[in-house]
Parts: structure tokens; C-alpha cells; sequence
């Protein structure tokens, strides 16, 4: 096919399949956690790192990934400090990152550059950050797997996991920064502001369909795979931005599983 023809191509499906794993993995469980805008607040940090990193002249995505990690861990930090009104946390990290990248993006020489990470650009992975977002996916990957039954039981009761013998505090901890490494490769590829929506979007289709945490997650995966490999083909042949592409094709399919839910109860 043509478009396997080009080497951009190529690795822009490679990083493509590659989040599309590991997002919808993290997301499952921001979503059942109720701590959906932590992708918003994590990818807007994202941003702050990248202008960090493009005036100091660092990768921006290893900046990225830093300020990410930063703003990951001040996130658990406050929401453990406030438990009450954890969700405050994120508003917080998410306003002090809008704030430091607004003030750093004054000074970037290089308007093109800082402008491609907030819709991504997938097609213009170097090879550095090919390799870079191949091992960090890899990694998280078997992360995941390696504590996949400490982190469901993290999800629903952190408090039960806790008298169980889980280290909650250790596999939070680990979270967070899986979290944060996940999101920061994303913003670079699909746009810091909409990378939460590829978190968010396929395990809420995923929810729809699946009765068990385990096939939410593998649904979810599943969901996402499609999105972006059809996301790229439209985008390729059509000249649209991908990341853009990919998000709204997700919300189509969000919004047609309802309808056709919807219509199933009706009939009943």
C-alpha cells in the first residue's frame, strides 16, 4: 500500500499502535478512579515542559516527561492531603501549569515548533523519539502487567486493598509516574490538548459493552487500536491532523454504541 511507502508513515503507525496500547490501560483506571481530568492536568503540564525545553534547548519531550512526572506526583500529593476534596488537586497542578508554559511560550524563538505539540504531530517523530516512546510504552506495558491485580485492587478500594497486604502508597506511587511518562509521549504525537480524550473516550465505549474489569481493559485496548489505525488512513489520504482525526472518530463511536444501546431498551 502507498502509504507504507514512506518511513514517516511507518513510524507514525509503530508509536501509533504502541500509546495505543498502553493510554487505554491507565485510562481504565483514572476512569473507575473518578480522577477522568487527570489526563487535562498531566497533558497541560506537558505543555509547560515542552516550552521549558525548546528555550533551554532540551528534548522537549524528555522536559516533557520530567514536568509531567512533577506535576503527577504534586497531584497525589495534595489529593492526599485534602482526601476530601481531592479533586481540587488537579485544578491546582492544571492552573500552575497553564500559568508557567503561558510565560515560557513568550520565549520561544520557534512559535512552529511549540504550536505542533498541541494537536501532535505524529508524522514527525524523529528517531530519537521513536526509540524513546517505544521503550517507555514497553515498559509501562509490563508494568502493567507485572501489577496488574494490585492496581484492580487500588481501583475500587484503596482502604480494603490496604488491609490485604497491598502497598498502596508503593503502587500509587508507580502509577503516577506511569501515568505521567504515558501521557507526556502522547502529548507529542496526538496534541496535549487532546491526549485526555484518548484516555477517557475508548474505556468509556469499553464500559458500554464489557461486565468485567478485565474485558473493559482489553475492550478498551481494542477500541483504541481502532481509532488511531483508522484515524491515520483518514488522515493520510484526507490531509487532516490525526491526532484530531483519531479523537473524533472515538467520540462517533462513543455516541453510536449509545444510540444503538438506546434503541435496544427501547425495543425491550
Amino acid at each position: 500500500m502507498e502509504i507504507f511507502q514512506y518511513d514517516f508513515m511507518r513510524k507514525a503507525f509503530i508509536v501509533g499502535i504502541m500509546i495505543a496500547v498502553i493510554i487505554p490501560c491507565i485510562g481504565v483506571v483514572v476512569v473507575l478512579k473518578r480522577l477522568s481530568m487527570i489526563g487535562d492536568a498531566i497533558s497541560h503540564t506537558s505543555l509547560a515542559g515542552v516550552a521549558f525545553g525548546l528555550v533551554f534547548n532540551i528534548n522537549p519531550i524528555a522536559a516533557s516527561i520530567v514536568f509531567c512526572v512533577l506535576a503527577a506526583l504534586s497531584i497525589e500529593f495534595i489529593r492526599k492531603k485534602i482526601s476530601k476534596y481531592g479533586e481540587m488537586s488537579i485544578s491546582i497542578i492544571m492552573s500552575l501549569s497553564i500559568g508557567i508554559a503561558g510565560i515560557l511560550s513568550g520565549f520561544v524563538s520557534n512559535n512552529a515548533n511549540f504550536n505542533s505539540f498541541l494537536f501532535g504531530s505524529i508524522v514527525a517523530i524523529s528517531d530519537f523519539e521513536l526509540k524513546l516512546i517505544i521503550l517507555i510504552s514497553l515498559i509501562s506495558i509490563l508494568i502493567f502487567i507485572f501489577l496488574y491485580k494490585e492496581i484492580f485492587y487500588i481501583t475500587f478500594n484503596e482502604r480494603l486493598a490496604k488491609l490485604s497486604g497491598v502497598p498502596v502508597n508503593r503502587i500509587n506511587f508507580i502509577f503516577t509516574i506511569l501515568t505521567a511518562a504515558a501521557v507526556s509521549i502522547s502529548a507529542r504525537t496526538i496534541g496535549s490538548l487532546i491526549v485526555s480524550s484518548m484516555m477517557v473516550v475508548p474505556a468509556a465505549c469499553s464500559m458500554q459493552i464489557a461486565n468485567s474489569y478485565k474485558r473493559t481493559i482489553i475492550y478498551a485496548v481494542l477500541f483504541n487500536l481502532f481509532f488511531t489505525i483508522l484515524g491515520i488512513f483518514i488522515s493520510y489520504y484526507k490531509g487532516l491532523k490525526p491526532g484530531a482525526t483519531i479523537v473524533l472518530i472515538s467520540i462517533i463511536t462513543f455516541i453510536a454504541i449509545l444510540l444503538i444501546k438506546s434503541s435496544k431498551t427501547f425495543k425491550k
